[in-house]
């Protein structure tokens, strides 16, 4: 059936468009767009004035759980929780049990996706058999089968001979590597970062060399081998720059930044030891996540991500030193970024819609999303004045480990459209 999307605003910065107009859908692409549509006969038509209707957004990294940890969550509980926050796509990350590194186990998470998902998911494969660091995953057969990039997320890849042979053998099938920087034995037992904060709270430090020096030593993999490389969840003021750096050097290297690096600090970490702000990287200083949002405002950061991370709540409730690393977000992290950058005036929608759409797209190899006749219809709608507090009417999650819990912010997803099929409508997953 035909949808004829009417009067919302239209943002799209790959076209230059940034203004009201209606979008008709049929089947799963968009038919038209312009002023005034008529609707076909038999097309349902959505009054969508008052919002912003842009290109289906991105989270290029998610944990899923599944298979093998679904007590945590599941592919259908967290793509439920993806298009609650107006999500029309998740990567997935390969630390599964079995571990994603064959094509088998990347064929069982698209299989469940497709039956039972709320959004597109798109499957990482594992660099490494088991990420061990030791022998080469079946690269080519999990290509074969839909993985979209390659990482070893959760531990990262420990050897730089082991990361040069992934990168050498694995460049053949164009797909972009994504890395987890981590020295663990300079990290060690870390739990917070490393500074007045774990000294005052008696926790074990995580320096933020321990991030850096795997920052700097895969940009010279990277430029070694040629292969593309996506620098995960950055976190330093000083990893940044490096990526800067690499930048303008023209090597293929991009990064991706959190809401919670973004806009929380070590200090949230007070005499309560909240295990929500438990994650990996570490949450760094003030200073830091100043440098991260100049990254987003100059161009540096790529792409916006969760590192949407669930855990059941026995598992947090625990000791903080026992607690696993890792926060939700994937529901709060479109108003998080219209709060405390949009509205503010950091960036715009523009520049909002590349983060969160468009560059996730360009990294991960997908077919690009515009809103123009003939594209697919992955749409986003949100109402960009709607005030809510986060977690107040529980989650769509499996999990309830969210930094953000009771926090207010503005701006909600309202509608989202995979492909043309409604998977929110009026705020409700459907």
């Amino acid at each position: 059936m035909a949808l004829l999307l009417k009067g919302a605003h239209v943002v799209d910065p790959a076209l230059g468009l940034d203004g009201v107009a209606d979008v008709l859908v049929e089947g799963e692409r968009i038919a038209q767009v312009g002023e005034s549509l008529e609707a076909p006969e038999g097309a349902e038509v959505i009054d969508l004035a008052g919002k912003y209707l842009v290109p289906g957004l991105v989270d290029m990294h998610v944990h899923l759980r599944e298979p093998g940890f679904e007590h945590k969550a599941t592919i259908a509980s967290e793509t439920r929780a993806a298009a609650k926050g107006g999500m029309t796509g998740v990567c997935s990350m390969p630390n599964t049990n079995p571990v994603t590194d064959n094509g088998t186990v990347v064929e069982y998470v698209r299989s469940v996706a497709e039956r039972e998902g709320h959004c597109r998911v798109f499957p990482s494969g594992a660099m490494t058999k088991g990420l061990k660091g030791e022998i080469i995953s079946e690269m080519g057969d999990m290509v074969a089968h839909g993985a979209v990039a390659f990482t070893d997320d959760g531990r990262g890849i420990q050897g730089a001979g082991m990361l040069r042979r992934c990168m050498d053998y694995g460049k053949m099938f164009g797909k972009v590597f994504m890395s987890h920087c981590q020295d663990e034995d300079l990290v060690g037992e870390g739990q917070i970062n490393e500074g007045p904060v774990s000294t005052k709270r008696g926790l074990l430090g995580w320096p933020a060399e321990g991030e850096e020096i795997q920052i700097a030593r895969d940009i010279a993999v990277a430029r070694l081998t040629g292969a593309k490389l996506h620098i995960q969840h950055i976190s330093t003021a000083r990893g940044l720059e490096m990526v800067r750096e690499a930048k303008a050097e023209g090597l293929p290297v991009t990064c991706e930044a959190t809401p919670h690096h973004l806009f929380l600090t070590d200090e949230c970490i007070d005499e309560t030891f909240n295990t929500n702000f438990k994650v990996n990287p570490p949450l760094r200083t003030a200073e830091d996540a100043a440098a991260l949002r100049a990254g987003v405002t100059d161009g540096t950061v790529d792409a916006i991500v969760t590192d949407h991370a669930p855990h059941a709540d026995w598992e947090k409730s625990r000791e903080f030193e026992l607690a696993p690393f890792g926060m939700t977000g994937i529901e709060c992290s479109l108003a998080l970024i219209i709060t405390n950058l949009v509205k503010p005036g950091v960036i715009d929608y523009g520049r909002m819609v590349d983060l969160m759409s468009v560059n996730p797209r360009r990294i991960l190899g997908l077919e690009p999303v515009r809103i123009e006749a003939g594209s697919l219809a992955d749409i986003t709608v949100f109402d960009p004045e709607v005030t809510w507090t986060i977690g107040a009417d529980g989650y769509e999650s499996k999990a309830r480990n969210c930094g953000f819990d009771g926090v207010s912010v503005t701006g909600r997803a309202t509608d989202v459209f995979v492909g043309g099929r409604v998977t929110l409508r009026n705020g409700q997953v459907c």
